[in-house]
């Protein structure tokens, strides 16, 4: 009897963060936003949830449970479906993504084998590959505490989220998370409520911290000076996990910050207070 109460209470504040967690949501279906959708299932357990594979954060708020959803800056104008599983019934729900443009950003490496890799750094590059997907990709059942991000390091913002880059004048994929400018050392905190998932000296990406919030939600920090926390350890908002550096590829001191929903990323500013959200 105690460990069903003690169940119940659990499942019951669960449900409350989940609760809490959609209001912190800017919604934008465009590539690289945010879709909640409500599914018409009010069910005591959570549907289970897939975009094109990916697991999906489900949240209940007024009965219902809502799927939010990260869309990639890959997808396509249409209609995009999501499979949905109920108590062994599978069902599918449509919606629309629209077109956004982003612009376009050249920058000049002055280390060019951080834009072409002779094959040493291809050897490196592809041993870093598993754990970097591993972490994207991460998922526990736990419920974020907040989708209301605070922001990770005092700094204006220097590179928005989805430019269209050229390295060198090559074509490099989209930029995936927001560039931060701030001199060397200055403190990084951790966003909202997590787990260390992860952490690593990369060729890219340099010294770089992967945060878990919960069902899929995942934080990345890169390019840092030193990192002051280890895997495994759990955080709270506002506390210090590194300071910002210039490791990896960069042209300057600054942090890079991603963040992934369902293993795509989306823009961080989606998921920003309402004070921090400035350029």
């Amino acid at each position: 009897m105690r460990y069903l109460i003690t169940s119940l209470i659990s499942l019951l504040l669960t449900f409350s963060a989940a609760s809490q967690a959609i209001e912190g949501v800017q919604t934008a279906s465009v590539p690289g936003g945010i879709v909640v959708m409500p599914l018409g299932i009010d069910s005591p357990e959570p549907p289970e949830v897939r975009f094109y594979g990916n697991r999906v954060m489900v949240v209940k708020q007024s009965q219902d449970w809502h799927a939010v959803i990260g869309i990639p800056l890959t997808a396509k104008p249409g209609a995009h479906k999501l499979e949905v599983n109920t108590q062994g019934q599978t069902s599918t729900r449509s919606f629309k993504i629209t077109d956004k443009q982003y612009e376009t950003q050249r920058l000049t490496i002055t280390n060019k084998r951080k834009v072409n890799p002779n094959p040493l750094d291809m050897e490196r590059i592809n041993s870093e590959k598993g754990q970097i997907t591993r972490a994207k990709a991460w998922w526990q059942e736990t419920s974020p505490s907040s989708l209301s991000l605070s922001k990770p390091v005092d700094g204006p913002f220097s590179s928005p989220f989805g430019l269209r880059r050229y390295f060198n004048d090559q074509p490099r994929k989209p930029h995936s998370g927001l560039d931060i400018a701030a001199p060397e050392g200055t403190p990084i905190t951790a966003p909202a409520d997590g787990t260390v998932i992860t952490t690593g000296d990369f060729f890219f990406n340099g010294n770089t911290v992967f945060i878990d919030h919960g069902q899929g939600m995942v934080s990345m920090y890169c390019h840092m000076n030193t990192i002051d926390i280890e895997t495994g350890v759990t955080v709270k908002r506002g506390d210090q996990i590194g300071r910002v550096g210039k490791t990896g590829r960069v042209t300057g001191p600054h942090l890079h910050w991603s963040v992934y929903l369902n293993n795509v990323a989306i823009d961080p500013m989606l998921l920003l207070k309402t004070e921090n959200n400035t350029r």
